[in-house]
């Protein structure tokens, strides 16, 4: 078999192309690798200035008293429920709103489109909302964090347009099977729906996962606090009180809490960084398919 003539042209756009992606890859995975390493390293090496790229002094002490600290752990625990509850109910809600608005038999469906829409652009304010929160009996309550963002009309948009990719002669043929609307999603519109529904997945855990705006204004039982607010505090405090002992001086707490705010990222981006290589094939497509499709 003949093999390809690579023209001068082209090996220098290779050659660009892959300094530039390499520079850009450096550039977002540095930060990464540096927090990584300065939560293991000694504090005084970090105090110091001394850690740039790899661990100095390697110890795990900062994640020692992380996880021993009740507060990290509840709010750790808060999270987790908040974005399972909040995920499962943003996925419900998406694919009951995307789906009838993706069929063409759906009377109405252009006026509705045009009513959710006009949400993206236009909402009551912070201080209404509130009031209405207040209002409903929600205040310090799961239910204030992830209520009032139950779904995303941006997302909506992305999945309906998956749907509409979907061949109608599907439709139909289940339609002459006797099928119903809500068999037909169930048994045939979901299976070939995975790629959208994990990029919805990851979409809606990332935002519940990294919210804290909504529990600083609704919650104010410390117990209910979710790990970002949590480490909110500790990064507006630049000490943990709380976790060092009274009879260490004021230096080593300056130099713990200096370890602390670096391992406490690390322990609330990880479950994050686990989930997405597994989501990562059906991410690309379900954006792209998203993305091209009218």
């Amino acid at each position: 078999m003949a093999k390809i003539k690579t023209s001068a042209g082209d090996k220098w756009f290779d050659a660009v192309n892959l300094t530039l992606l390499g520079l850009v890859s450096a550039v977002v995975l540095y930060p990464l690798l540096f927090v990584l390493s300065a939560s293991f390293s000694n504090p005084a090496a970090l105090f110091e200035g001394k850690v740039w790229l790899f661990p100095v002094g390697f110890n795990v002490q900062s994640y020692t008293r992380v996880l021993q600290d009740p507060n990290i752990v509840t709010g750790y625990l808060n999270t987790l429920l908040y974005t399972t509850v909040g995920t499962t109910l943003n996925i419900a809600l998406t694919i009951c709103a995307a789906y009838p608005l993706s069929r063409k038999d759906f009377d109405g469906r252009n006026t509705l489109m045009m009513l959710f829409t006009f949400t993206m652009f236009f909402s009551g304010g912070l201080i209404p909302t509130y009031l209405l929160i207040k209002n409903l009996g929600m205040i310090n309550t799961i239910w204030a964090i992830i209520l009032p963002n139950a779904v995303s009309m941006w997302n909506i948009i992305i999945m309906r347009t998956f749907f509409q990719t979907i061949p109608s002669e599907l439709h139909e043929s289940a339609q002459i099977d006797g099928s119903s609307n809500i068999r037909t999603l169930l048994r045939i519109v979901l299976p070939l729906s995975m790629p959208v529904i994990a990029v919805m997945i990851l979409f809606y855990g990332v935002s519940h996962w990294n919210a804290f705006f909504n529990a600083l204004i609704y919650l104010s039982d410390h117990s209910k606090f979710p790990l970002q607010l949590i480490i909110r505090q500790i990064l507006l405090q630049n000490q943990m009180g709380e976790m060092v002992e009274a009879t260490e001086s004021s230096v080593d707490q300056i130099l713990i809490a200096e370890g602390i705010k670096y391992a406490v990222i690390v322990v609330s981006s990880l479950p994050v960084l686990v989930l997405y290589p597994f989501l990562q094939r059906y991410f690309v497509k379900g954006v792209m398919i998203g993305a091209i499709k009218g």
